[in-house]
């Protein structure tokens, strides 16, 4: 049994902020002992420097598309090149998408996602499972997935003729859910209205990038997440609405939590940092920024950052699905409606919420809460993910909280050709990643591999119940 003590740091957790000695020993957490301590100085083995640092669980990315199809090309990024990047930002955990062909089963879908996963990740993955043809059979498929650890399912109020689902579909989904314990994670915005408009945007010759933000408008947003809010009170099943980027979903989801509903809700960094003025950009860069939920009018973000706050938003996933510029966003030139739609980000989450707390939107811990504990919690993973107590997994960071970096493609490790955030300085800055106690990333350096990863199947939702 490798033993290790980390000592001199700040350990920060979604609780506490305590000066410890984090004790690990056969890739899981023994103790947190006091700085300097006789059990943390008798503790044998390799002795990992924490001093000046913030000593924080691992990331979990809850949402993340590794080689997804989309529109006749594949997101850039591998389970390989993906979690090793992950990895590099300070994410230690991803639960990915498995996909349900159209008249296929989830069954099949889950098994090829495996295929594509299995001794390829750097670090620990799980997967949801996208429901594109729910069914008779699908429905009872549901009752087995969650026996066998994969215990949420994304439906698409979107994407008509490839993901979209009707209310009736959605609500049998989750009155299934509502019976086996699975949490349902809904795409909410009104597809087959936002088809109407980019046909007539197209129409009018509006072809440019920023018409892919103006045709998917936030009402249409905030409509899809009110229907399926109500859908999931008829049910009487919990729902977590994925990529909110809208404040008028913002405050649905609000609303329904107000109530007393089991209603939930995710944003991502790009919603936070990023707006349709990127959309915007000359020429064809705006294409970079092309995902859906679109990127918004820049006065959207402050009821994010307030949703954070109060706890109407829990989570901060990346909606990690990245597409190179040069040839595949490139499929989109002069018809904004064929961009893929994706960003990469999966590397910048963990970074890009610490300069939140610099800025003073975020405290360390609410960090931490959103980055880490709250995913974990919401998808079945906590307490082995997203903390550091006795009986976790050792998957911990140590984050230099004072050394300033500028993201960039050029030194990003994500396998896309462009970074959303080019130029940003940033604060704070991942020094050395443990993934079940072994080093991925020390000090500075990538020493991690492919296989190390393992999948984890997950319980229950502990928010739900």
């Amino acid at each position: 049994m490798i033993r290790t003590v980390i000592h001199g740091g700040l350990v920060v957790t979604a609780s506490d902020e305590i000066h410890a000695d984090v004790l690990i020993e056969g890739g899981r957490v023994v103790a947190l002992a006091a700085h300097g301590s006789d059990v943390a100085e008798g503790w044998a083995g390799r002795r990992i420097d924490a001093t000046g640092t913030y000593v924080i669980p691992g990331g979990v990315d809850a949402h993340t598309h590794m080689e997804m199809p989309f529109g006749g090309t594949y997101a850039s990024d591998t389970f390989e090149t993906g979690t090793r990047a992950a990895a590099w930002g300070g994410t230690t955990t991803i639960v990915d998408f498995a996909i349900q062909s159209r008249g296929g089963t989830l069954t099949a879908g889950l098994d090829a996602w495996h295929e594509k996963a299995e001794g390829n990740c750097a670090i620990d993955y799980g997967f949801h499972m996208i429901m594109s043809d729910v069914n008779a059979s699908s429905l009872r498929e549901m009752d087995r997935l969650v026996s066998a650890g994969v215990t949420s399912f994304k439906l698409f109020t979107a994407y008509p003729g490839v993901f979209l689902s009707d209310d009736g579909q959605i609500l049998r989904a989750m009155q299934q859910a509502a019976s086996n314990g699975g949490l349902v994670m809904t795409h909410a915005e009104n597809g087959l209205a936002i088809d109407v408009l980019v046909e007539q945007a197209l129409a009018r010759g509006e072809r440019d990038p920023r018409h892919h933000g103006e045709v998917r408008r936030a009402l249409l947003e905030a409509e899809a997440t009110h229907r399926v809010i109500r859908l999931s009170q008829v049910a009487g099943a919990p729902l977590y609405v994925v990529h909110v980027s809208a404040r008028e979903a913002v405050a649905e989801i609000a609303r329904a939590r107000d109530e007393g509903h089991p209603v939930f809700g995710e944003t991502c960094p790009q919603y936070l940092f990023l707006s349709t003025e990127n959309l915007a950009e000359p020429g064809f860069e705006g294409a970079k920024y092309v995902c859906s939920t679109p990127l918004r009018p820049r006065e959207h973000q402050a009821a994010l950052w307030r949703g954070l706050r109060t706890n109407d938003l829990q989570v901060v996933s990346t909606d990690h699905c990245p597409f190179c510029f040069t040839g595949q966003k490139e499929l989109g030139r002069g018809d904004f409606s064929k961009i893929p739609n994706g960003m990469p980000g999966v590397e910048n989450r963990m970074d890009l919420l610490h300069q939140a707390v610099v800025d003073g939107h975020l405290s360390r811990r609410r960090w931490i809460e959103i980055a880490c504990a709250a995913p974990a919690r919401m998808f079945g993973l906590y307490p082995k993910k997203g903390t550091i107590a006795p009986g976790s997994d050792a998957d911990i960071v140590l984050y230099d909280p004072h050394a300033e970096q500028t993201m960039s493609a050029a030194t990003h490790h994500m396998n896309v050709d462009y970074s959303a955030y080019e130029g940003k300085r940033v604060t704070g800055r991942v020094e050395t990643v443990l993934s079940r106690g072994v080093p991925v990333i020390e000090n500075r350096t990538y020493v991690g591999h492919a296989g190390h990863g393992t999948y984890l199947p997950r319980g229950l939702s502990q928010y739900a119940g």
